[in-house]
């Protein structure tokens, strides 16, 4: 199983992409409900958002699976990430509650465990490797894991969801003056809403390869997809709105690199 698209860059930060992929496997693709068929818990179009991060220099990991296979962003344990509604390992519902598979269809534990060391631990594997490498040649290393999500999802949290969630663990994953920085940047701006550890405080990425002790700091990003896609199937790509956002996206990765170099 080809689990993930990878390519290497010059600069001290990794970007993960692990919610974008669409690949099935048969037995997925055989057993999911109507409602799931379309995908619609994908994180649709956040490579091509945020496209610019290759020409950057940035090192770029891109999960190829849907999470509806396996969600690389829980633990393996698939303990839960959140008191709140959430979705696990292997999603057993859809964001809305709605089952992921038709009655007698689920995959079975035998089908999951592969899934597992042939999908998920690859992805992880290589975030390992990546980072590894990135703190033997700087000295410290950058993670920034993207993702995006429907503006209202009534069973996840209440109202609309702010434009920008950026997520620390509460201050766990990263230094303190790395996300102050962030935050001022969201600030400086008055288009975007956002919010620091709100309803997303960062999944399991975030909070396994945080370590600001080792100064190895990581930050999750979850965008409210009405910025920059239409949010009701076919899920379109909106490029008057990503051209709007690209630039603070773009500033928020240049804020992280640049403030291990003052």
């Amino acid at each position: 199983m080809n689990a993930y698209q990878f390519s290497g860059g010059s600069l001290p930060l990794l970007l993960s992409i692990p919610h974008a992929g669409t690949m099935l496997t048969p037995e997925v693709e055989a057993g999911l409900s109507a409602a799931a068929q379309g995908l619609c818990d994908t994180d649709w179009h956040i490579p091509q958002l945020y496209d610019f991060a290759r020409e950057m220099g940035v090192s770029v990991l891109v999960g190829n699976y849907s999470r509806f296979v396996i969600d690389l962003n829980r633990p393996p344990d698939n303990q839960a990430l959140y008191t709140t509604a959430t979705t696990g390992l292997y999603p057993e519902t859809l964001f809305d509650g709605t089952p992921t598979f038709a009655p007698g269809k689920t995959p079975t534990a035998a089908q999951r465990d592969s899934y597992l060391h042939q999908i998920w631990q690859p992805y992880h594997e290589k975030i390992q490797q990546e980072l590894a490498r990135i703190r033997q040649q700087f000295g410290y290393a950058l993670l920034f894991d993207a993702h995006s999500i429907a503006s209202v999802i009534p069973r996840l949290f209440d109202g609309r969801l702010p434009d920008l969630n950026l997520g620390t663990n509460d201050g766990a994953s990263c230094s303190e003056a790395i996300a102050q920085q962030l935050t001022a940047c969201c600030a400086a701006q008055s288009r975007y809403s956002w919010v620091l550890n709100g309803r997303f405080k960062g999944g399991y990425i975030t909070r396994a390869y945080g370590k600001p002790q080792d100064n190895q700091h990581a930050i999750q990003l979850e965008l409210a997809q009405c910025n920059y896609m239409d949010e009701q199937p076919p899920f379109n790509w909106r490029g008057d709105k990503a051209a709007s956002l690209q630039p603070l996206l773009k500033q928020l990765i240049e804020t992280m690199l640049q403030h291990h170099k003052k």
